[in-house]
């Protein structure tokens, strides 16, 4: 694994900057489009990291758009419309993004289903309710005491909420790295097998790995209510496909071959600063979509070229 394997994401990230930067130097270079691409991305940061645990272990959760939206309607109707404390709606929100988690990764493992599947009609049957518990209705007023602490405040000029999502970085980093939890979720991710033989308990580390990414999508959607001030009971869906982009994307760079936290950060700004970019030059709004997917496959198939396995599905 070389140098020019690790840093190819980030060298091409800093291309991206330069490209854009001589072509159009006054907006793109301005400290204002500087703060909008690093700020503005804090929900999906933390999405992705969230992401990247079921997938370290083998499995794909295709609800956590869902679980995010679910988790922000939440906060708005418990907070905005009951009155709750923010703090209490906020814990409530959280409650059921772990909920969610938990019932996927019993019915994926108890089953033997495929988490493909369980995950994209858990994810639908989310989305139903979120627009059952709305009326289909956008609901606004969230209390200051979360709205200030995401956005309002700031740090180096930047919302708070950047850091939110670089401190989530961090310690999903630590997790996976250096902590025995971690250790088995890559374990269980490349063989299964494996891993029984070891005296892995497969099914415990693969719930867990969805009761993490539940929890942590809620986190996302809590994140996303600060962020807006309100919840939208159908915007969090297009948060899922740059998620899976950033994670693979990322998956290809810093540490090659695996899903890590400082490769798919890199992955988010990078796609980030090409769609900001292109619409600086007069791209239409749909380039973000082409952008997002071309990341994607582009991702996958350099996973598969290299040999690298990163299919998101261990065996069984």
């Amino acid at each position: 694994m070389t140098a020019a394997q690790r840093l190819a994401l980030p060298a091409a990230w800093l291309a991206l900057i330069v490209l854009f930067g001589v072509i159009e130097p006054d907006t793109f270079l301005s400290a204002a489009n500087a703060q909008n691409i690093l700020g503005s991305q804090a929900v999906l940061v933390v999405l992705t990291m969230g992401l990247l645990i079921p997938l370290t272990a083998g499995d794909y959760d295709l609800s956590i758009a869902s679980v995010l939206t679910l988790s922000s309607m939440i906060v708005a109707l418990l907070n905005a419309q009951q009155g709750w404390p923010v703090g209490l709606a906020i814990i409530v929100a959280v409650a059921a993004g772990a909920l969610a988690g938990l019932t996927n990764g019993a019915l994926v493992v108890l089953l033997r289903a495929d988490s493909f599947v369980i995950t994209l009609g858990s994810g639908t049957l989310i989305a139903g309710i979120v627009f059952w518990i709305s009326n289909s209705e956008t609901i606004d007023g969230v209390s200051s005491a979360l709205v200030d602490p995401v956005i309002s405040w700031k740090l180096l000029g930047l919302p708070l909420a950047f850091f939110y999502g670089l401190a989530l970085c961090v310690a999903v980093w630590y997790m996976l790295d250096f902590t025995p939890n971690g250790r088995r979720l890559l374990f269980v991710g490349r063989s299964r097998r494996v891993s029984r033989l070891a005296g892995v308990r497969v099914g415990r580390v693969r719930i867990g790995a969805f009761v993490a990414s539940g929890t942590i999508a809620a986190v996302a959607g809590v994140v996303y209510a600060g962020t807006t001030g309100g919840a939208d009971p159908s915007s969090g869906a297009s948060f899922l496909l740059p998620a899976f982009a950033a994670a693979f994307l990322g998956a290809t760079s810093i540490l090659p071959g695996r899903f890590n936290p400082w490769g798919s950060i890199v992955a988010v700004y990078f796609l980030v600063t090409g769609v900001t970019g292109l619409q600086l030059l007069g791209a239409a709004s749909f380039v973000q979509q082409l952008f997002y997917g071309g990341a994607l496959i582009l991702a996958v198939a350099v996973s598969r070229l290299t040999g690298s396995g990163l299919t998101g599905t261990g065996e069984t």
